[in-house]
């Protein structure tokens, strides 16, 4: 399936995100644009205070976009909206947090969590209703029923987080952000998580901006991956693509430090440290440019023609 037959649900144009006042102004994103399809996963990576989460969160209208727009379904939702459209956008775009013991509240017990959005929309017919979608959510993320009587403090990690995402699914979101899903909790549970998540996208035809860090995790979960550089958008391409033949010298600095499993070729690797003076934009600006089909990247035109060299 061609880009031109994908249905998109997203788009980010030339979004600019910025913080403070006039003069301690700090921008965290400049110039972003990406789409995001129907029914994919699309990984935005980046070291930590790169900007995925501002754009995350300008997504979701907790940041204020200062330049740019997004466009979710055809439909503008940066700037000011009129209140039906913020309310149609909390309902259908929802956030899974990083940090599953902070995004819970303590003091309420998991079915009153998981029934939150239920209430503030009035997303349900009757109580006998309302209690059927948070047992249906519970048993969606591999959790019993009978947990929505407890609190968030007799969970473990890995459980918090399968009750947030309980609470996401519960509203039939079109989009869900996970913000570093897995960050926060241990290794083993990890997988986990990230299968549970796989598994709900098939089976109810979800779309995800996965925000992370580590690029192994998005190897295994993404199907297109955005590169992201101290709030610019550097590479963008199917996530296969990318591994195979990464072509900006950030995106292969990335990934040369990824650990390897097999211990002779971790000790013979070499990791390559990426120096942001290798590019001279004095006098060459650089453009968004598609250097192959669906794979875009951050270059001027002699930078360009230097990768062009560089694709298999």
């Amino acid at each position: 399936m061609n880009a031109q037959q994908k249905e998109v649900i997203l788009q980010v144009k030339n979004l600019r995100v910025e913080f403070g006042g006039k003069k301690n102004k700090f921008v965290a994103v400049n110039d972003v644009s990406f789409n995001i399809y129907k029914g994919e996963t699309f990984g935005l990576v980046g070291e930590s205070g790169s900007g995925k989460t501002t754009i995350g969160r300008a997504i979701i209208r907790i940041n204020e976009a200062a330049g740019g727009e997004i466009i979710f379904k055809d439909r503008k939702i940066s700037g000011k909206i009129d209140k039906q459209l913020d309310r149609e956008v909390t309902k259908k775009i929802q956030m899974i947090f990083q940090d599953p013991m902070a995004s819970l509240n303590e003091r309420a017990k998991v079915d009153y969590i998981i029934s939150e959005g239920l209430y503030n929309f009035k997303k349900y017919k009757s109580e006998e209703d309302r209690k059927k979608k948070v047992e249906k959510a519970l048993l969606d993320v591999g959790l019993l029923p009978e947990f929505a009587s407890r609190f968030p403090h007799e969970f473990s990690g890995g459980q918090r987080q399968r009750i947030g995402i309980a609470r996401v699914l519960v509203m039939e979101p079109e989009l869900i952000i996970a913000d570093e899903p897995i960050s926060a909790l241990d290794v083993s549970i990890r997988a986990q998580v990230l299968n549970i998540m796989s598994a709900l996208k098939k089976e109810k035809g979800l779309t995800y901006l996965f925000i992370a860090h580590d690029l192994s995790v998005m190897r295994f979960i993404t199907d297109r991956i955005a590169v992201i550089h101290k709030g610019k958008i550097v590479e963008l391409a199917e996530t296969e693509k990318l591994f195979k033949n990464p072509i900006h010298p950030y995106t292969r600095a990335l990934l040369s430090a990824i650990p390897l499993p097999d211990p002779i070729a971790e000790k013979k690797k070499v990791i390559q440290i990426y120096d942001p003076n290798c590019h001279d934009y004095k006098n060459n600006p650089p453009s968004w440019s598609e250097i192959e089909p669906e794979h875009f990247i951050l270059a001027n035109k002699k930078e360009f023609e230097e990768y062009k060299k560089l694709l298999k």
